[in-house]
C-alpha cells in the first residue's frame, strides 16, 4: 500500500474517533481544510461513501463505522511496535500522555515527575484534566487515573497515593447568621458549589459516611465548576459551601479562612491508581512514569 494511503487510512480512523475535523486536524497537525479533501479522495478511491458530515458533527456510515472496527486495532499494533522499536534506544525519549484529576496532578503526579523530566530531557510529558471514566486506548492516552484499583481486563492498576478523606467547609462570611448542617440532609437548605461530571453531564454527588452508616446527597447551588480548585476558591469567597479533598482546604482551616462543616461526616476514599494498556512491552519513558508514580507508603 502506498505511503500516502496508509497517512489516509489513520487520518479516517482519527476523524472517525473524534467525530470532529477540527479535532482531528489539530491533534494531526493538518488543516481541516486538507483533511475534508483527502477523506472525499479516500472515499473516492474506495467507490464508497466512509463519513456522514452535517454542520455540527461527523459520524460514520455503515461502510466507515465496519472499516474503523477493522483498521484502528492494526493501526494501534503498528504504533505499539514501532514504539517499541524505538524503546531500543539507549535514551528514553517520547511523549507520555496521562489523563487525570486535577487533584490527582497537583497532588500525586506533579511532585513526583517533574524530577524526572530534568533527569530524562528527551522525555515529554503531557496532562489532561478531566473527571470522567476515559477510554485510554480510544482517546490515545498511555496511561490514567483513577481513584481505586478497579480497572477493565485489559488494564493494569498502580497505586500511586495513600486514601485520603474528603471535607465540607465554607467561609466565616458565609457561614455567619445560618445554621450548620447537622446531618448531610440538612445540605439541602445550604448554598452548595456542585461540580460537573462531563461522562454523563450530571452533577456529582456528595458522599457521606460515619459509623458505618453511609449517605449520598444530591445538592444545589448557584454555582457549578468542572475544576476542584475553583470550587474552593468560590467558598473561600464566600458564595457557599464546598465539597473537596481535605489537603486542600487544611492550610485555609488551620488559618480561619474556612471552617469545617460536618466533619464526623467526612469520608476517607481508596488512594489514586494509575491505569494503563496490558502489553507485553511498553515503552521506556512509560516505564520511568509508573517506577516513579509507584506508592511507596
Amino acid at each position: 500500500m502506498q505511503k500516502q494511503n496508509l497517512n489516509d487510512l489513520q487520518a479516517f480512523v482519527t476523524v472517525a474517533r473524534e467525530r470532529s475535523f477540527t479535532r482531528a486536524a489539530a491533534q494531526l497537525g493538518v488543516s481541516r481544510s486538507a483533511l475534508s479533501h483527502a477523506m472525499l479522495a479516500l472515499e473516492a478511491r474506495l467507490g464508497v461513501r466512509l463519513l456522514t458530515r452535517t454542520t455540527r458533527s461527523v459520524s460514520t456510515t455503515e461502510a466507515g463505522a465496519r472499516l474503523l472496527g477493522t483498521l484502528a486495532p492494526r493501526l494501534d499494533e503498528i504504533e505499539a511496535e514501532l514504539a517499541s522499536v524505538a524503546s531500543l534506544r539507549d535514551k528514553p525519549a517520547g511523549t507520555v500522555r496521562i489523563t487525570a484529576h486535577d487533584h490527582a496532578i497537583v497532588t500525586a503526579l506533579w511532585p513526583r515527575l517533574r524530577p524526572l523530566l530534568r533527569a530524562y530531557p528527551d522525555i515529554r510529558l503531557e496532562f489532561s484534566v478531566d473527571y470522567g471514566f476515559i477510554d485510554i486506548a480510544a482517546q490515545r492516552f498511555d496511561a490514567g487515573v483513577r481513584l481505586g484499583d478497579t480497572v477493565d481486563n485489559d488494564m493494569i492498576a498502580v497505586r500511586i497515593g495513600p486514601p485520603f478523606r474528603m471535607a465540607v467547609a465554607g467561609s466565616p462570611q458565609y457561614l455567619a447568621g445560618r445554621v450548620a448542617p447537622a446531618t448531610p440532609r440538612d445540605l439541602t437548605s445550604h448554598q452548595c458549589i456542585n461540580l460537573r461530571l462531563p461522562t454523563h453531564g450530571g452533577l456529582y454527588a456528595w458522599d457521606f459516611e460515619r459509623k458505618g452508616e453511609s449517605l449520598s446527597v444530591r445538592v444545589d447551588g448557584q454555582t457549578v465548576f468542572n475544576n476542584t480548585f475553583l470550587m474552593l476558591q468560590a467558598a473561600l469567597d464566600g458564595v457557599g459551601l464546598a465539597y473537596v479533598p481535605l489537603d486542600l482546604i487544611e492550610p485555609h482551616l488551620a488559618e480561619g479562612r474556612l471552617m469545617p462543616v460536618l466533619e464526623e461526616w467526612w469520608p476517607e476514599l481508596p488512594g489514586y491508581h494509575l491505569y494503563y494498556a496490558n502489553r507485553r512491552q511498553i515503552s521506556p519513558a512509560l516505564a520511568l512514569v509508573i517506577d516513579a508514580l509507584r506508592f511507596k507508603g
